[in-house]
């Protein structure tokens, strides 16, 4: 019962002002009028609309001269060829500048610039942009749409050109005007002088003139063109030819250091820098052509001063207000070079991964990637650059890093000059000319002929006691082998095993000595080195484990005095004050710092970054006497010492032990012999267990250098970064490259012969035939045939049945140069020499022994139709031929009865010239006798057998190719030209120009990018980036290409984590740890303990990089999915993950056996790979993943780790 009276609801129900809210959107207030329409009032300004927004001058104005007299008669307007051109958009160095931030690193979304050496782009004549646009002949005069328009001008132009003419025809008619220019023409009065004269102008003569005509010329002072500017060439002719000078080539002369420079002073007078000391020859010839602006490739010895050479350019580049590069090729020898080049010059600037000192110096030190990176990157510092001096060129031949050395020098521009440093190497002039014809500059190379201080090598086969004197001369100073010394030392060590196996018995085998010999042995060669005053000396140990355990070993030894320990413990003082708290007594820091006060120093990957430095800085002081290190010691600045020792001649690279290479060996013992200090310097290998053979050791230590040889590569990163400019391809990077050098320099061989050949088909009529229409299609089809033919006889003989058949006296046809479908007689079939066959074949007396390459093709394309041997007319001469087994023909059912032996002694005993006249063997006239009969027969009851059903061959790809074989045939034999009645006299008329047709077709090939070594796999690469959307079908670079161009190392992989938002879920720590995989490549370590997130993170990892596996080897390259999985080692995620939280270095490394240098180089490459991802990160637009990079970043990036080196304090 309702209650009368009640008050009616204020609101509507809760429910109808939902559904009207959900049903009813347009009555929404934001679609009311009122909001939509809005008006604001303003002032109109019609003046606004005429303002346009700049653009850059299209054209830009050039003086005209007299070219007499040099004064300005005009001005004109010309098309800026670089207007509006930008990094953006332009590889030009005249483009714009880009944003400061980008002057010294560039940006991967710059252009580089135009590399030196490369064609100009050609420009399109017919478009706008190309033609001149100041040209009235240009201008268009009437509507495209309409039949006529208007000209202006033109019959007062033809007036005026009428009035002219007759002007100058009345001049003639009266006798006033002489064409000079006709005169000197047909007088060749100007007759320049090949040689130029003292005042180096040339010569006018006026000889053949008439005096009228001597007078008009000297009347107008006529003078003749200037000479050409003679390039710079050293005058050796006053001195003979050195005979180490190598065949001077079109881009690389040698220059002979023999040659002295006595006027040096005179060619240099104001010299861009000076040195206390008298310069060496090659020195004063490399500064000399540095000062013509001339590219110099030195080849020098360890010590000879190469550093000079790289000295003077950089001080060129200050006097000229330029800059200079100075590129190694490790991270820690740029930073020795940093400090060395701050003493000489002021303004030098650091750039390496982590380390960006004064980066806008005129002098830049830097590693080799850092410049590939800023030259991809269009750097504008690259703008300035005039010299780029590459330090240990020879680390070109590193398979892993050798490719960026190939890189840079491909895409430096022209304008920039360069500067080779290498240790000897035997193939400089082949280098050098890759490089001047890269970059169409000449390269001098200067190479030394010997070391300033000669080297002594010596075999040391003591073992402490009474033989720790037992060294023998085995190389003296003027590097002859001492055979003597080698077998004293063979029998001084033959000695000492005997009596040791006499006191303890036989070794079995052992290659090591125990602790207590290896002691004995150093202890006793210490004292030796002591004696004789050999130290300072470096024992170069090539296992960083035997580095640490012979260094223990000494620990009783001291080496230094009370003043040399003060000094060394006041230095190391100094320099571990840097470290914080715990730092200063991890266990190698005090380890360390007592073997150096005892003069013992250790120096190899393992050891801490900053104590490297230590141990490196105390022995230039000459505080360290004995130095252990492996041979990275051996790379890079000048730390000689007055001794060198091998503690083994044996090494692990990586694959298997092997015998140190000659280079190996030569860069190691180079550090022998203070120059200016010592008369020799001493080299020793050490004869542990046994001598090496003698000539192992001659081959290492007389032996040639290592040849520089091709590392280049394909690499995503290249690719991806060439593919976003349109002016270059990947093709023009590959074709210059080292391993492309000997076709790059057959390119104008090529063209030429091609052009003849071209010429010559233009001239050769056609061949026509009603029936042979065809034989076009029959050459083509019976060239493969053969070619097939000979692969698939080759393949038959690893098959059991047909080895069997191929006995002596088996009848054969053959196909082998001018013997095409003869019958032969099997003799004999050496398997151990690729399964040659030695058989018998009749010939004609007045058979050519020796045909034309042209000739043999064209009877080889005629066999391939005939279906018996050849049947020969004239049967009375016979001769042997070794044949391979592709050029079997066919192998037959008949055997004859034969003594091969005695038909091979015969034939060979009548091939030397006094037997040459003796009747054959009786053997051999019955072997001759059969054949004839078979020839006389024309092969009747001959049949062939069958590979397939009577030789067995059952093998599933060896029936497909016979089968393949057995198809080509009948499509030789279905030609239509075959039966013709002339064939064989139209087929000769048509081979010569089919045969030219091929050869063309094979030089233009050879031109082309197909013909790349490399261009199979660029093209497989080319799929996979495809494949995983990284460039569009027209190999336009995708987003995802950009990303992966902000990546220093695993593009692809680091790019693809990015991408599938990996990293979306997991914080900063882990994901700094789980990078870790991408720099750490030490493969032998303990097992880390994952949390579970760790673990799924690597198991992501795991499946990404097998997916980027699996679509690498669907687009044919050859890399096992498993390898390529493989290479991301996650043995320090642990490590890096507790170093991330903030857990103290000297406890991470309680949780890990990888020693203490290694895992901070590892954390320090970490934070590059994290600056690329955050890169990459602005790039998609992703906060959240820079933000956690940055976070990543800050975490590691604290104490030891980090550390500054001491060079660059």
């Amino acid at each position: 019962m309702e209650v009368l009276g009640c008050l009616p609801p204020v609101l509507p129900p809760l429910q109808d002002q939902v559904e009207e809210y959900l049903l009813t959107p347009e009555l929404l207030p934001i679609h009311s009028a009122a909001n939509s329409r809005k008006w604001f009032p303003r002032v109109p300004d019609p003046h606004r609309l005429y303002t346009l927004s700049p653009l850059p001058p299209g054209s830009h104005l050039e003086v005209e001269r007299d070219t007499a007299s040099g004064e300005i008669t005009g001005v004109r307007e010309v098309a800026s060829r670089d207007a509006g051109a930008t990094a953006k958009n332009s590889l030009s160095l005249s483009r714009a500048p880009g944003p400061p931030e980008e002057v010294v690193r560039g940006s991967t979304t710059n252009y580089p610039f135009w590399p030196g050496g490369f064609p100009e782009p050609e420009v399109d004549t017919e478009t706008v942009e190309g033609a001149d646009i100041f040209d009235p002949e240009n201008f268009l005069s009437s509507h495209p749409r309409l039949s006529g328009g208007i000209t202006f001008g033109e019959a007062e132009r033809a007036a005026e050109e009428k009035n002219i003419e007759d002007e100058q025809e009345g001049r003639q008619e009266a006798g006033l005007v002489v064409n000079l220019a006709d005169i000197l023409t047909e007088q060749k009065i100007f007759e320049v002088d090949q040689q130029p004269s003292k005042k180096g102008g040339g010569s006018l003569s006026l000889e053949g003139l008439s005096q009228e005509e001597a007078s008009l010329v000297q009347e107008f002072s006529i003078e003749p063109p200037p000479p050409r500017k003679q390039e710079f060439v050293l005058d050796t002719s006053s001195t003979k030819a050195s005979p180490i000078i190598a065949r001077n080539t079109e881009w690389a002369e040698n220059i002979d250091i023999n040659a002295p420079v006595d006027d040096f002073a005179v060619r240099v007078p104001n010299p861009a820098c000076t040195y206390p000391f008298e310069l060496d020859t090659f020195q004063k010839q490399a500064v000399l052509h540095l000062e013509q602006n001339d590219c110099v490739f030195v080849a020098a010895h360890t010590s000879a001063g190469k550093t000079v050479v790289a000295e003077y350019a950089v001080a060129l580049s200050l006097k000229h207000m330029t800059r200079a590069v100075y590129t190694s090729p490790i991270k820690a020898l740029s930073n020795q070079k940093y400090r060395d080049f701050k003493v000489k010059f002021e303004d030098v600037g650091l750039l390496t991964g982590d380390i960006q000192i004064n980066p806008k110096a005129s002098c830049l030190i830097m590693t080799t990637e850092i410049l590939q990176s800023m030259l991809y990157n269009g750097s504008d510092l690259i703008r300035d650059l005039e010299w780029v001096i590459f330090d240990e060129v020879h680390y070109i031949n590193n398979a892993e890093r050798g490719h960026v050395w190939e890189e840079v020098l491909i895409m430096l521009p022209s304008t920039v000059s360069i500067v080779l440093l290498s240790a000897t190497v035997p193939n400089t002039i082949e280098f050098a000319d890759w490089i001047g014809r890269i970059k169409k500059r000449k390269i001098y190379v200067i190479s030394t002929l010997q070391r300033p201080v000669p080297l002594e090598h010596f075999l040391y086969t003591g073992t402490g006691g009474r033989s720790k004197d037992d060294r023998f001369l085995l190389v003296d100073a003027r590097s002859t082998f001492v055979t003597k010394g080698y077998n004293d030392a063979l029998a001084a060590k033959s000695d000492k095993n005997k009596k040791g196996q006499q006191m303890h018995g036989p070794r079995q085998g052992r290659q090591h000595l125990g602790e207590k010999q290896e002691k004995n042995l150093w202890v006793g060669l210490l004292d030796h080195l002591v004696r004789r005053d050999l130290l300072p000396v470096v024992a170069f140990t090539l296992s960083k484990k035997r580095c640490d355990s012979n260094a223990h070993l000494l620990l009783s030894q001291d080496l230094t005095t009370s003043r040399e320990k003060g000094e060394i413990y006041t230095f190391i003082r100094r320099c571990t004050d840097r470290l914080q708290g715990s730092d200063k007594k991890l266990p190698q820091v005090l380890h360390m710092r007592t073997l150096l006060k005892q003069g013992i120093g250790v120096h190899h990957s393992g050891i801490l970054p900053i104590l490297k430095e230590v141990v490196e800085m105390l022995f230039a002081k000459g505080l360290v006497k004995l130095l252990f290190a492996t041979e990275t010691f051996a790379m890079g600045v000048n730390m000689p010492a007055r001794c060198v020792i091998f503690d083994s001649i044996r090494k692990h690279d990586g694959t298997a032990f092997r015998d140190l290479v000659p280079s190996e060996y030569i860069q190691m013992a180079g550090r022998a012999g203070r120059r200016g200090l010592d008369t020799t310097g001493t080299v020793m290998v050490l004869c542990k267990s046994e001598v090496p053979e003698m000539s192992d050791l001659h081959r290492m230590m007389l032996g040639k250098p290592s040849k520089l040889e091709s590392k280049f590569k394909i690499t995503y990163s290249m690719m991806l970064r060439i593919l976003r400019v349109e002016s270059m391809t990947v093709e023009d990077i590959m074709k210059r490259s080292f391993s492309e050098a000997v076709q790059m320099a057959n390119q104008s061989k090529y063209q030429k012969e091609l052009e003849q050949i071209e010429a010559r088909l233009a001239s050769e009529p056609e061949f026509s035939c009603l029936i042979c229409k065809d034989i076009k299609e029959y050459y083509a089809i019976a060239r493969d045939y053969t070619k097939q033919r000979r692969h698939v006889y080759t393949a038959m003989m690893g098959f059991l049945g047909v080895v069997k058949a191929m006995s002596p006296g088996r009848l054969l046809v053959v196909s082998h140069g001018q013997y095409q479908q003869r019958l032969a007689c099997l003799l004999k079939l050496d398997q151990r020499d690729q399964n040659k066959l030695t058989v018998f074949v009749l010939r004609g007396k007045e058979e050519v022994e020796a045909l034309s390459g042209e000739e043999i093709q064209r009877k080889e394309v005629l066999a391939a139709s005939q279906t018996t041997f050849e049947v020969l007319e004239d049967t009375s001469g016979h001769t042997c031929l070794e044949v391979p087994p592709g050029s079997v023909a066919a192998i037959t059912a008949k055997t004859l009865k034969i003594s091969a032996d005695k038909v091979i002694a015969n034939v060979k005993k009548r091939l030397i010239p006094r037997f040459k006249d003796d009747p054959p063997s009786q053997s051999v006239q019955d072997l001759v006798n059969q054949m004839q009969r078979l020839n006389e027969s024309h092969g009747e009851d001959l049949p062939l057998l069958s590979l397939l059903g009577d030789l067995g061959v059952r093998e599933m790809k060896a029936v497909g190719q016979v089968h393949s074989l057995e198809c080509q045939r009948s499509k030789v034999m279905d030609r239509a030209c075959l039966e013709c009645p002339m064939f064989q006299e139209h087929f000769g008329q048509a081979f010569k120009r089919l045969n030219m047709e091929e050869r063309a077709g094979r030089l233009r090939f050879l031109m082309s990018e197909e013909a790349l070594q490399l261009h199979p796999e660029y093209k497989m690469r080319t799929q996979v980036l495809q494949q995983l959307g990284y460039i569009e079908q027209n190999k336009t670079v995708t987003l995802k290409g950009r990303v992966a161009c902000e990546m220093g190392s695993h593009e692809l992989m680091v790019t693809e984590l990015v991408m599938e938002n990996v990293f979306g879920k997991s914080p900063a720590k882990e994901i700094a740890a789980l990078l870790s995989c991408m720099v750490f490549q030490q493969r032998n370590c303990s097992e880390p303990a994952l949390t579970p997130e760790l673990k799924s993170g690597m198991k992501q990892f795991k499946e990404v990089a097998e997916n980027i596996g699996v679509v690498q080897q669907e687009c044919g390259l050859l890399e096992p999915v498993g390898d390529f999985v493989d290479q991301f080692n996650f043995g320090l995620i642990e490590v890096v993950y507790q170093w991330a939280c903030g857990m103290p270095f000297n406890k991470i490394m309680e949780l890990t056996d990888v020693q203490e240098g290694i895992t901070v180089k590892c954390i320090q490459r970490l934070d590059e790979v994290l600056k690329d991802v955050k890169n990459a990160a602005h790039i998609i637009g992703d906060p959240n993943l820079r933000e956690k990079m940055e976070a990543a970043s800050a975490a590691i990036k604290r104490d030891i780790v980090f550390t500054p080196s001491l060079y660059t304090q």
